[in-house]
């Protein structure tokens, strides 16, 4: 394929890369990545090993003195040219994430466009890490606080935004003045290294040395662990499952180390009375279905009072009916595969269980098979009449699974039921009533980290700080000030006077 060859993907890949040197050799382990669209081989890659792990951190570590002390404006820059680099790669980049990981083509270009816009805001960012002054209790003395980089950063981030999640983390972390050091899923390493195919161009253009950005290729058991346990990631940013995170951020804290978490969600849509439908209809579908529900502020709820939920339940039916699934290559399609068998077996099991439990399968959760669907990855989008207490409904489920609940009365029992999940990430109400709307801001409403008014749960803007509470991990990655994340807050206190003080008015005197 072309767009492989543009972005320097081989048939054999090394399996990791400090900024332009790709290393790891092909005598490790191979493996051997399949595309999830039509099953067949895209390329393999060389998994990374303990030594491996252990050259990366000496280049991140040589690069931090030299990169912190180059001022953030500086820093910036090389952050505006690799967003420009993106611009430039952003169909290939953007073909690929749709084939290794087999969302939508418009999505992959979407993901890679979400790249290029953090780039962006990160080039504003250099130059607004803004501290306070306070003023002091004591006599001709100044008080402030300033941001000082960390170090190295480790990023692990999922399959489901094999490029996205890394430019969230890594475009603030360098011009915050950090080195990263970047362990992508290994599900879809490939666009993770086409990525440093196109940074370290950046690199050449301005002889800066390797270690500045890193990526390394390897299972969670090996190279995630090793990187959770190392004292020389004081910062690790961490995106996946809740079971991933409770690991990362146990390890991470029991050596005192700080993390970003962004895990699972069980998100959902209220439907009011006052529900305009027309302007819900796109923001449920499209929400339940886009990557295969595979993302974690995907839908996975609909909370429709009982005077409505027929119409509901019959508007989401017919527009099921236009859902085409197939080859996410194809700008038509709406649908492409789950990312893998095992991805597939876990939806059939969920259905199955669920229906154990008494939810009704309305529509959809065939494993979908023929000619355009060989690989075996195929479903199709499910509806399921449910109640929220069902323990199947109570778990995220990484599929097209979409539960159908109806409430009654006021608001304030939809909102209920909304916040009776262990996840906390993305909410949303459809509403023309103001004062449902803001109960559901307010801070007896909505418990999730991101709460929306007549818009869906998918999708969010990066200049929005990102992330969830409760078992979501409460971690805020990309806008706002998430930036904060990536520092270490330091007081200062200088005295220019011919005395010494001390504070609260304690007197010792010699």
């Amino acid at each position: 394929m072309e767009f492989l060859k543009n972005l320097g993907i081989e048939s054999v890949n090394q399996g990791y890369c400090t900024g332009q040197i790709f290393g790891g050799g092909t005598d490790k382990e191979l493996r051997t990545i399949h595309s999830p669209v039509d099953g067949k081989e895209i390329a393999k890659v060389a998994m990374a090993n303990d030594q491996d792990y252990e050259l990366v951190m000496d280049s991140a570590k040589a690069a931090f003195p030299m990169w912190r002390h180059t001022p953030a404006p500086k820093r910036g820059e090389i952050v505006r040219q690799l967003g420009n680099k993106l611009r430039d790669y952003k169909h290939d980049l953007g073909s690929l994430v749709s084939y290794e990981m087999g969302k939508s083509l418009q999505e992959g270009l979407g993901e890679v466009q979400e790249m290029i816009d953090i780039c962006d805001f990160a080039v504003g960012l250099s130059r607004q890490l803004y501290g306070l002054t306070m003023h002091s209790e004591r006599e001709e003395h100044r008080m402030y606080e300033q941001w000082h980089p960390y170090g190295v950063v480790g990023i692990i981030s999922a399959f489901n935004f094999p490029v996205a999640v890394w430019a969230w983390n890594s475009a603030i972390a360098a011009v915050c003045g950090n080195v990263s050091i970047w362990k992508p899923s290994e599900k879809t390493p490939l666009t993770a290294l086409a990525c440093f195919k196109i940074f370290g161009q950046v690199l050449k253009d301005n002889n800066l040395p390797e270690g500045i950005m890193s990526v390394i290729v390897g299972d969670g058991p090996t190279i995630g662990e090793k990187m959770t346990a190392d004292r020389r990631v004081p910062l690790v940013s961490a995106t996946g499952s809740c079971r991933m995170g409770a690991r990362v951020g146990g390890v991470v804290a029991s050596r005192f180390g700080s993390t970003i978490l962004e895990l699972g969600g069980n998100n959902a849509i209220i439907l009011t009375k006052n529900a305009d439908l027309k302007l819900a209809l796109p923001a449920m579908v499209f929400g339940a279905v886009g990557t295969a529900g595979q993302r974690c502020t995907s839908t996975r709820r609909l909370i429709i009072h009982e005077s409505i939920y027929d119409q509901v339940k019959s508007v989401m039916l017919k527009a099921y009916e236009g859902i085409k699934v197939g080859d996410p290559l194809d700008e038509n399609t709406h649908v492409g595969p789950l990312i893998d068998h095992d991805a597939v077996k876990a939806m059939q099991t969920t259905l199955s269980k669920v229906q154990e439990e008494g939810g009704k399968l309305i529509v959809g959760g065939e494993v979908l098979e023929g000619k355009g669907y060989e690989s075996g990855c195929y479903v199709k989008p499910a509806i399921v009449e449910a109640k929220n207490e069902y323990h199947m409904v109570q778990e995220e489920t990484f599929a097209p699974i979409l539960y159908l609940l109806k409430y009654s009365g006021d608001v304030s029992n939809a909102i209920a039921i909304q916040n009776d999940v262990v996840q906390g990430l993305s909410s949303a109400i459809f509403t023309e009533n103001l004062k449902e709307a803001e109960q559901f801001l307010s801070a007896w409403g909505s418990d999730c980290g991101i709460a929306n008014v007549n818009i869906g749960t998918s999708g969010a803007e990066i200049g929005g700080a990102f992330g969830g509470e409760k078992d979501t991990g409460g971690g805020r990655e990309s806008g706002s000030d998430s930036w904060k994340a990536y520092m270490r807050r330091q007081t200062n206190t200088i005295n220019y006077s011919d005395e010494l003080p001390l504070a609260q008015g304690i007197k010792f005197d010699l």
